[in-house]
């Protein structure tokens, strides 16, 4: 299993993912990819793009999560999303660091935002799951 070392991860020119961040990219993304992103995953991915939304959330900061969710939509990565098992491994990393950009911004409303789509995308029980695995990621 490849992995992603920090170096590695530095040396990606991010910017250009920015560039292909879309809404509807994000949903497809998402919708047609749970079971290989994980729920944890699309959970902070939803509360990055909620605070992206918000008024309060400065353009550089907004700069940073567009690049790291241009990067989970973009297919062609470090590791690409069809590797089995590590596929993601590099996408986790970048929401983690945009996450850390963000973090500020994170709000119990946005928090309830994210929880509410992942209610409405993938119902009672992806919710229910969520819940068991969220102490763990929060």
């Amino acid at each position: 299993m490849k992995t992603v070392s920090v170096e590695d991860f530095n040396n990606v020119d991010m910017d250009k993912y920015a560039e292909d961040y879309s809404e509807d990219g994000l949903w497809t993304k998402i919708q047609d990819n749970v079971a290989n992103i994980g729920l944890t995953l699309i959970y902070k991915a939803l509360q990055l793009y909620y605070v992206a939304q918000s008024p309060n959330c400065p353009a550089k900061v907004k700069a940073g999560i567009y690049a790291a969710l241009g990067y989970l939509i973009s297919p062609i990565d470090l590791i690409p999303d069809f590797t089995p098992i590590a596929g993601y491994a590099d996408d986790a990393t970048a929401i983690g660091m945009a996450l850390l950009l963000a973090q500020m911004y994170i709000t119990e409303d946005i928090k309830a935002m994210a929880r509410n789509k992942i209610h409405s995308l993938f119902g009672d029980k992806a919710l229910a799951r969520l819940d068991g695995n969220e102490s763990a990621y929060c």
